[in-house]
């Protein structure tokens, strides 16, 4: 005979099946926090592109079609992981892997946001940025998700670059047209991605092992992949320094971004040499705050200029 422990997870459970999806549970699934970062390198990149105000429409309608569509391979991510996200102690109660919101009502959100932002940019901003920004959600919901996250321990690696282009649309967005200046931000997070993202699986390697994700502390232990992480950091210095080797950028951007990225090798050197059970989870929280700084700290450089 059950015990009230076993009855009480019993009706925990049907009544999470039952909770019909609140509109908490669709924004959940847009992953707003991360979209937030994603556009703020998208509204540098608009801001890095002219040397005047960028018009309202241009503003808006860019970062509304840019966020949509990012939003949507968020949900898709949902749909796809779900069954991944159930075996995780970070994401078991998420919307779809809760059963709040079913596969076809995400997908179906997905769809409509998709749509929404691809119609904005196609018709109010420009073809090219339209293209790019769907070719980005291809790339993180299809090849990432739904190959490479399960494929190979370099799935961050590969993957990271449809993360990374949002200040190439931003660009693109006022201009119509690829230059190298954005390139070179890509570039910078593309280079930032793994080791912000090894710092948050080695912290959570034993969810990764039981949920199969053959994410690098798995597949190759935590000491390499925080040796990687180290390794990461130093190149992540180096691009960082080619925005102002370039001319794109002045001293204002060059020293937020050495402060920066000289914060970011302390906490992998921590993490490498002398960690404790938080340094994991530190390296990775600071990793964010380290990417929106350094391109407010591009953005005030644009504006405030300030040549030796």
């Amino acid at each position: 005979m059950p015990n009230s422990a076993s009855l009480g997870k019993l009706a925990n459970k049907r009544s999470a099946k039952q909770q019909p999806a609140a509109w908490r549970d669709y924004y959940e699934m847009t992953k707003p926090n991360v979209v937030l970062l994603l556009l703020l390198t998208a509204l540098v990149g608009m801001c890095l592109a002219s040397d005047t105000w960028i018009p309202a429409q241009t503003l808006i309608v860019g970062l509304f079609g840019i966020g949509a569509l990012s939003s949507a391979a968020a949900v898709v991510n949902h749909v796809v992981d779900h069954e991944i996200d159930s075996k995780m102690a970070r994401t078991f109660n998420r919307p779809v892997a809760k059963g709040r919101v079913t596969s076809k009502q995400a997908l179906t959100f997905a769809f409509i946001l998709g749509v929404l932002g691809f119609v904005a940019l196609d018709l109010w901003i420009n073809q090219l940025t339209a293209i790019l920004t769907l070719a980005g959600l291809v790339g993180y919901a299809g090849i990432y998700t739904l190959f490479l996250k399960r494929a190979t321990p370099q799935n961050i690696v590969i993957g990271g670059l449809a993360g990374a282009i949002p200040p190439l649309l931003g660009w693109t967005a006022v201009t119509g047209e690829i230059h190298a200046y954005p390139l070179l931000l890509v570039l910078i997070i593309f280079t930032w991605t793994p080791p912000h993202f090894w710092a948050l699986a080695i912290h959570r390697e034993k969810d990764y092992a039981k949920a199969k994700i053959p994410m690098l502390p798995v597949t190759h232990g935590v000491e390499y992949t925080k040796t990687f992480v180290l390794l990461y950091t130093v190149l992540l210095f180096i691009v960082c320094l080619l925005p102002y080797l370039a001319g794109m950028a002045d001293l204002i951007y060059l020293a937020g971004s050495s402060v920066l990225n000289a914060g970011f090798l302390y906490y992998a050197y921590k993490l490498k040499y002398s960690p404790d059970e938080h340094t994991a989870m530190q390296t990775f929280r600071f990793s964010i705050i380290h990417l929106m700084v350094l391109f407010v700290v591009l953005l005030l450089d644009h504006y405030i200029p300030i040549t030796l």
